[in-house]
């Protein structure tokens, strides 16, 4: 499976430095990533919100060595929130947040991590909008999610992801539930070990149905996040059984992937939330990106054969 490989290639600072330089990534990158700059994001905001669909946005970049860097990830985000109290489109576009980017990882990280998404957090609900706090490796979830608690006592509409190849989603899944919590699942992007992650595909998915039956009969508010056209068939299938309307769940989706689709479900009276990247330090999300889904990989290796 080549998924495991280009994971373990997103650690590597020699590969980093080979697909950075290669003349044809950017190109591809800007499939996934359009923007570098609030400025340059800004119309892709604008032009996705015309066509009724909404966003979640991440600014990304996980690498935080220093404390000084935690710091800039959270102003950049608080950049990002006051323009869009400029354009009055706050309540068309959340924040995704990964922690390390806060520094969690840092000495003394959790502490830090929360002092630092605290500020976005609630400058995002001054503006009518929310945070999503984004999974990553299972090492950083207990941390998380006892983050996520403290900022929802007050702002209970803080999201959180989980997911659905990690054991222990299925428990996390049944608190977060009852605790009426907005809960994005996904399959899950990082390398984790077969002590604590199913590794086939099949597994997986099967996961991933039974924790999203466990999300839509419970009393939170489910975010299917997946491009797989079973899944999302299942979902609105859970969701009818389950009595939900259109607005009691959505489906998110990456910018650049079955964009077709985004509008279709759009079009169906769906909630349709486009997660939309941006920002310098792109090579993790972007590796990540091509692990997920072979096409992705073929789409960046016939790019890198065509142009040379």
């Amino acid at each position: 499976m080549l998924g495991p490989v280009i994971l373990a290639a997103s650690r590597s600072d020699r590969m980093r430095r080979l697909i950075s330089a290669a003349p044809v990534t950017k190109q591809v990158v800007d499939r996934f990533i359009p923007g570098e700059t609030v400025d340059e994001i800004v119309p892709i905001i604008k032009d996705l919100s015309d066509r009724g669909l909404e966003l979640t946005m991440d600014v990304v970049g996980e690498d935080i060595t220093r404390p000084e860097q935690a710091a800039a990830a959270r102003d950049a985000y608080l950049l990002l929130i006051d323009r869009l109290k400029e354009l009055e489109l706050g309540t068309r576009a959340e924040m995704s947040v990964k922690l390390s980017m806060f520094g969690q990882a840092l000495e003394g990280g959790h502490e830090l991590a929360l002092a630092n998404v605290r500020p976005v957090v609630e400058a995002a609900a001054a503006i009518g909008t929310t945070v999503t706090l984004d999974a990553e490796d299972h090492t950083t979830l207990d941390s998380m999610f006892a983050i996520h608690e403290e900022l929802r006592k007050d702002f209970p509409q803080t999201g959180c992801v989980i997911q659905a190849y990690l054991f222990r989603t299925e428990a996390d899944a049944r608190r977060l539930a009852d605790s009426g919590s907005r809960v994005r699942l996904v399959k899950g992007a990082y390398k984790e070990p077969a002590e604590v992650a199913y590794q086939q595909k099949h597994e997986i998915d099967k996961g991933y149905v039974r924790i999203l039956k466990i999300l839509m009969e419970g009393a939170g508010y489910p975010m299917i996040g997946s491009h797989d056209p079973r899944l999302i068939s299942i979902a609105q299938e859970l969701a009818r059984a389950a009595g939900r309307k259109l607005d009691e769940y959505e489906f998110q989706m990456l910018y650049g992937i079955r964009s077709d689709e985004h509008l279709r479900l759009a079009a169906e009276g769906h909630r349709m939330r486009v997660y939309t990247a941006f920002g310098t330090d792109w090579y993790g999300y972007f590796m990540r990106r091509l692990a997920e889904k072979p096409a992705n990989l073929l789409f960046f290796a016939r790019s890198i054969l065509t142009k040379g």
